[in-house]
């Protein structure tokens, strides 16, 4: 099948990848000129685990690059829209990118074409989309419009594409759901999982993905609750891990004790400084204002918020608690992303920290493995010095936070690390060691939902303390 996808960000990206992988003639389209020479290139714009060798497998063959929607678009069978839906100043997701390309794309309109949205928006967007392309002069009858939301995370975005938990098509006739049904059948007929030269994911094991088929709405509804219900996860388990932290209870073993209850499930019940990223808070505030277009008060999203807000707030108040003053300290930062396995720093919970320690006179030392260079276009002031790895943060700190929960974070030196420190004090937002084995280790451990970890005598500085390994603890949230 022929297949447009407008839009060649993290969403647009990967999906022309992997349609091109599972045997589609795929464009890739963004008016990036620069962006779009890059990938010809094959050089990929962003940190995605895989992307590089499935860009490097199609591109040339099934996979070309434009940056004209209009050619695109009379080329393909199939249009798909994945261009940036940002949250706008009221609130509400900002749906002028998918109205500017509405226009050109019923300008090209020719023959019977099928014209997805997937870019993540409110309910009723389809419909309004349909509207403006009529407006925009696109002959009544020469398409229809399908909902086919993403659910996809950013450093598992292409096995989230190509072994899914669920697909969801979202169309008002029976024609176009028969389109989409084919768009995706090498993956629900489970035809591409039996192919030799299918992406080798040996760890992967599918028979069949699954498909939900539900009207326009229901598909749009969809997205922005299953992404609200994730963020209210992460907000419901951190403000238990406040109530864990005053009473002396562990979260982590409250966490195993909630998560093994098979209605409930242990992914997401992570305690730490909140999430972030550029879908979970722009998608709360959007459905919280779909609601209140809707005359619903939804106050359990207004909470959400507020937890994971406070959430920072109450990492600020641990560091001053631990270091007494901020003016003047030099402190090592260890994660920018806003987490791990990507490069991505959009609403990180970790920058709006570091803004935060800046204001308040201290000196850092940060290293992301991935998104330096993105957090440079937004983090530059020169209290901030970017440093080339782990350890160089830790020279001459104060103490050491970590604000991204990467695996190479949990697997460091720890030995090392404690002769670096000018003070053995560690701050860990994301709840990555044991406390008692870094209290063995000589260090001052401060986590989420869990006391304190102090050092013995002997182990305080000047003296010999445990050189055993720290064991890591916990994974990521996986947020989208």
């Amino acid at each position: 099948m022929r297949i447009a996808v407008i839009g060649s960000g993290y969403v647009g990206l990967v999906s022309a990848v992997c349609f091109a992988e599972i045997g589609h003639n795929v464009i890739s389209v963004d008016n990036d000129g620069l962006k779009i020479a890059a990938l010809e290139r094959g050089e990929t714009p962003i940190h995605e685990q895989y992307l590089p060798e499935l860009l490097a497998r199609h591109k040339g063959e099934r996979l070309l690059f434009s940056t004209s929607v209009p050619d695109a678009v009379r080329q393909s069978d199939v249009v798909f829209i994945t261009v940036g839906t940002p949250q706008s100043q009221t609130g509400e997701a900002d749906l002028s990118y998918v109205e500017a390309v509405a226009y050109e794309i019923a300008t090209a309109l020719a023959g019977s074409k099928v014209i997805v949205e997937k870019s993540t928006v409110p309910v009723r967007t389809c419909e309004w989309l349909h509207k403006s392309l009529t407006l925009n002069g696109a002959a009544s009858g020469t398409f229809s419009v399908v909902s086919n939301p993403e659910f996809l995370r950013e450093g598992s975005a292409v096995t989230d594409f190509l072994y899914p938990d669920r697909i969801v098509i979202g169309a008002d006739d029976s024609a176009s759901a028969s389109v989409m049904q084919a768009v995706y059948k090498p993956l629900t007929s489970g035809s591409y999982y039996g192919e030799p030269a299918r992406f080798p994911l040996e760890s992967y094991r599918y028979a069949k993905a699954p498909m939900v088929v539900t009207n326009a709405k229901s598909a749009e509804l969809i997205k922005h609750a299953s992404n609200a219900f994730l963020a209210m996860k992460i907000s419901f388990i951190n403000a238990v891990a406040n109530i864990s932290e005053e009473v002396g209870a562990d979260i982590q073993q409250v966490c195993a004790g909630i998560g093994s209850d098979s209605r409930i499930g242990s992914k997401f019940l992570n305690a730490g400084i909140g999430y972030g990223g550029s879908c979970f808070p722009k998608d709360v505030q959007a459905f919280r204002s779909v609601a209140e277009q809707c005359n619903y008060d939804f106050g359990l999203l207004t909470e959400v918020m507020r937890i994971n807000s406070d959430q920072r707030v109450r990492f600020l108040k641990k560091i001053r608690s631990a270091l007494w003053t901020l003016r003047g300290k030099q402190l090592g930062v260890l994660g920018l992303a806003f987490k791990a396995d990507t490069d991505d720093v959009r609403e990180s919970p970790a920058l709006s920290i570091i803004e935060a320690l800046v204001k308040e006179g201290a000196q850092l030392k940060v290293y992301d493995p991935a998104g330096m260079p993105n957090a440079r276009k937004v983090l530059s002031a020169a209290s901030v010095t970017y440093v080339d790895d782990e350890y160089e943060t830790a020279r001459g700190s104060d103490a050491l936070l970590i604000l991204t929960e990467w695996a190479e974070f949990a697997v460091l030196d720890f030995k090392r690390m404690r002769a670096l420190l000018k003070y053995p004090i560690v701050i860990d937002g994301r709840n990555l060691y044991q406390p008692a084995a870094m209290a063995k280790a000589g260090f001052i451990y401060h986590s989420i939902g869990r006391a304190s970890a102090h050092p013995a005598a002997e182990s305080l500085p000047g003296v010999e303390y445990s050189a055993e390994p720290v064991p890591a603890l916990r994974a990521s949230n996986s947020a989208d």
